[in-house]
């Protein structure tokens, strides 16, 4: 019984060693950050979204039905 148990241990060390090297070095590079500026327009888009709804609800649609012409009957 002993020799399987140190059977059963050297293959399994031997199977877990080539499972362990098999990725190979890890190399790390480093990566300079790139920091992009916003640009200066981005206060003007909600400026210009807040003129048009202003715009819409002030001027606002002529919904009003136009009264029914009246005709005089002809006698």
């Amino acid at each position: 019984m002993n020799k399987t148990l140190a059977t059963a241990l050297a293959v399994s060390m031997a199977l877990s060693a080539s499972t362990a090297f098999a990725g190979g070095p890890i190399i790390v590079e480093e990566v300079e950050e790139v920091v992009v500026e916003r640009p200066a327009t981005s206060g003007i888009l909600p400026l210009l979204i807040g003129i048009v709804v202003i715009c819409a609800v002030l001027c606002g649609g002529d919904d009003d039905e136009e009264p029914p012409v009246q005709t005089e009957p002809q006698a």
